[in-house]
């Protein structure tokens, strides 16, 4: 252990959570060290968000290209080059993976690729990669490790035939001509419109009553209906049994109660989820109390060894880069005494398909089974001069409010830039603002945002425009 150097904190993973947590101790002018065993951004920036969000906006300008007439414009001959769409994506991810790299120079944090182990509390090793046998001293350490995509057993991913959502970003020529993709979750949901949009026949299997499991049931209800009238097949409450992968296609059988029916394709995604990644994070010496497999932590985010902590989606759900990011700021905060950590509360959840859905808070069928009293306010799209204007009318913002104090318990969105405005409503809750604070709030004619505001009049019967 001659190469040994102290620092105040190693964060091991460069994800949303290690990078942002290894900057901000940096801020703090701590000596701080971030091992990374990919690049820096981690699955999100490099295998992840970003990648997959400029395919998909790649699929939102083609179909709205296709659909040039409607804006009384005239676009012919629209075609594309798949391989440059998918390597358009893989730029956008350099360059991001390069705008962090240049923050560490910034904050003055030294950034190593390998793999790091803590091989016992105050000590980090490197056991992979060129900076191979390299030990650090140091009085913190944050794991930051994330997740990786649940596989299905005995059904190897070869990212030809089946693929998880990271050999779907791995740049090729075409798109598969036909497609199942097991999981109808944000992820599933995204690469259906994306390979749908690009002319793949897209086949959805989900084990749930409904595609996007975890949002509110009119939300998927009216997802359901546009991605069948958009051509996509959708199986819910149907279970993938008996996959055979052959040198051309996958088969495999569609199990809905005691029907059964086959389906051959040429490509496979599997999207049922993350399973936690700790592989050699931890030597055999370092005993971190766990919980399913992910790492339980203190409302400080300290584990329950002393001096090692843990942020992001290794800490559990809900599993979204926004969140850790939160969860890395604050357990930095508060190892070195700058504020009181805070643990992630409310936390919206967004999904990039067309249309968009973001969320926050109960949803109304969590609000019933839980007896919480409430009442609705809803507004659609349709109703919006701006949104007719885009011709962006499929959607609506619908939220929930407790009935006597008007104080915001969940809002849901689905339509164009959903993901842009559920931050109002997210804002509104940590300030625990009320439903007729939002609506007497002037909001800027003519936007998508009025919907916001509109909605939350519903919720008193004082809309205007419904």
């Amino acid at each position: 252990m001659a190469d040994t150097t102290t620092y105040d904190l190693i964060v091991i993973g460069g994800g949303p959570a290690g990078y942002v947590a290894a900057i901000r101790a940096g801020q703090l002018g701590k000596k701080v060290a971030c091992i990374e065993l990919e690049r820096a951004g981690g699955t999100c920036l490099n295998w992840g968000c970003i990648p997959s969000k400029a395919l998909l906006k790649s699929a939102e300008l083609y179909a709205k290209m296709q659909k040039a007439e409607t804006y009384g414009l005239k676009a012919q001959g629209v075609s594309f080059e798949f391989e440059k769409v998918m390597q358009r994506s893989r730029g956008v991810a350099d360059q991001m993976a390069k705008g962090v790299e240049f923050l560490f120079r910034k904050s003055k944090v030294d950034y190593f690729i390998g793999r790091g182990q803590v091989t016992v509390p105050g000590m980090v090793e490197i056991t992979a990669g060129e900076h191979q046998g390299k030990f650090f001293q140091t009085s913190h350490v944050l794991l930051a490790t994330g997740c990786k995509a649940r596989r299905l057993p005995d059904v190897p991913v070869d990212g030809e035939r089946i693929m998880t959502s990271r050999e779907a970003l791995v740049p090729r020529a075409r798109p598969p001509a036909s497609i199942a993709i097991i999981g109808a979750g944000a992820i599933g949901v995204e690469f259906a419109y994306f390979f749908k949009t690009f002319g793949s026949k897209v086949t959805i299997i989900e084990v749930l009553p409904q595609v996007v499991p975890a949002e509110d049931e009119e939300v998927a209800r009216l997802l359901h209906r546009i991605f069948e009238k958009q051509g996509i097949v959708i199986h819910t409450g149907t279970r993938a049994e008996n996959l055979k992968v052959g040198e051309k296609s996958v088969t495999l059988d569609l199990v809905k109660g005691d029907q059964r029916q086959g389906l051959e394709v040429e490509t496979v995604l599997v999207a049922i989820g993350v399973t936690a990644n700790l592989e050699g994070a931890l030597s055999p010496k370092v005993k971190l109390e766990l919980d399913r497999g992910f790492i339980k932590v203190g409302d400080d985010y300290q584990t329950n060894v002393k001096g090692i902590y843990a942020a992001g989606d290794i800490i559990g759900p809900p599993w979204l880069a926004h969140v850790a990011m939160f969860r890395a700021v604050n357990a930095v905060n508060g190892m070195f005494g700058h504020s009181r950590p805070r643990r992630d509360r409310n936390s919206p959840g967004c999904t990039y398909c067309q249309p968009q859905i973001a969320s926050i808070g109960l949803t109304e069928q969590a609000a019933k089974e839980k007896g919480v009293a409430y009442k609705v306010g809803k507004f659609p799209f349709l109703a919006s001069g701006k949104a007719v204007a885009a011709v962006e009318i499929d959607g609506f913002v619908k939220v929930l409010a407790d009935p006597k104090t008007g104080e915001i318990l969940g809002a849901h969105i689905i339509g164009a830039d959903a993901t842009e405005l559920i931050s109002e409503f997210s804002l509104a809750m940590t300030l625990e603002a009320t439903i007729d604070e939002i609506h007497t709030t002037i909001h800027p004619h003519p936007t998508l945002g009025e919907a916001v505001m509109e909605a939350a009049a519903a919720a008193s019967g004082e809309a205007i425009h419904i």
